[in-house]
């Protein structure tokens, strides 16, 4: 193996890595479990986890233009959270500042959330703090780009 290939091998994250951070999130330490990599959420009450879920399945469905995966399992979702009256606020960010696309991506996440009937409202908040990196792909992203 030459150097060069090494180097790339020893940057990308290793199914261990990957392993222990599913591990912390099912026991509950870390990051809420099934929410993706780094991602939190904040629910009002616990009798929102189906509307947390359909979020979910909202932003699954919001792809980047330039990575063929979607922005939740891109890990490009930092932050879920809903207030007692099903407000949505999402704190996201994008694997690039300068992307083109950006204002498109975040109007369709909002858009793609408002259009559950239960939720009156998504804020969607674009911050670049702390920046994208591969680790916060999720496992069905790793698989589809053979990092797994």
């Amino acid at each position: 193996m030459s150097e060069q290939s090494k180097k790339i091998s020893l940057s990308q994250p290793t199914i261990e890595d990957h392993a222990a951070r599913v591990m912390r999130e099912k026991i509950g330490s870390g990051p809420v479990a099934g929410t993706g990599i780094g991602a939190t959420v904040e629910l009002a009450s616990a009798d929102q986890q189906p509307l947390l879920e359909n979020i979910i399945a909202a932003l699954r469905t919001v792809f980047d233009p330039e990575i063929p995966l979607n922005v939740y399992d891109l890990g490009l979702i930092y932050t879920i959270a809903l207030d007692a009256t099903n407000a949505a606020r999402v704190t996201m960010t994008l694997t690039a500042p300068a992307c083109p696309v950006a204002g498109a991506i975040v109007t369709d996440v909002r858009r793609k959330i408002e259009a559950i009937p239960e939720i009156p409202t998504a804020d969607i908040e674009l911050v670049w703090d702390p920046p994208w990196t591969r680790d916060r792909l999720s496992e069905e992203a790793l698989l589809d780009l053979g990092f797994m």
